[in-house]
């Protein structure tokens, strides 16, 4: 994981900035957790669409990833986050 400083001087949009802290303050030793996208929003008091805008621009910047999971039914679940960068 970065330091406060270092994502602060990014260039990232603040929305961006905001959803990375909210990700990494929930994130395990590891570096993964999975909130829902409505949980992120509903937290932070943004849209969902806000939020999936930060998620993409900080997977465009490298800065998490993610895995889908899915439910034993087939349906989909929440993703799961890693705020470290991939091996």
């Amino acid at each position: 994981m970065i330091n406060n400083r270092e994502i602060y001087s990014t260039n990232l949009p603040h929305r961006a900035i905001v959803v990375y802290m909210y990700l990494r303050d929930r994130a395990d030793k590891n570096g993964a957790c999975f909130p829902a996208v409505s949980t992120i929003a509903q937290d932070l008091k943004v849209s969902k669409s806000t939020v999936k805008r930060a998620l993409g621009d900080l997977e465009k910047a490298q800065y998490i990833w993610h895995e889908r999971r899915y439910r034993q039914s087939g349906g989909n679940s929440s993703n799961l986050y890693f705020v470290e960068r991939p091996p």
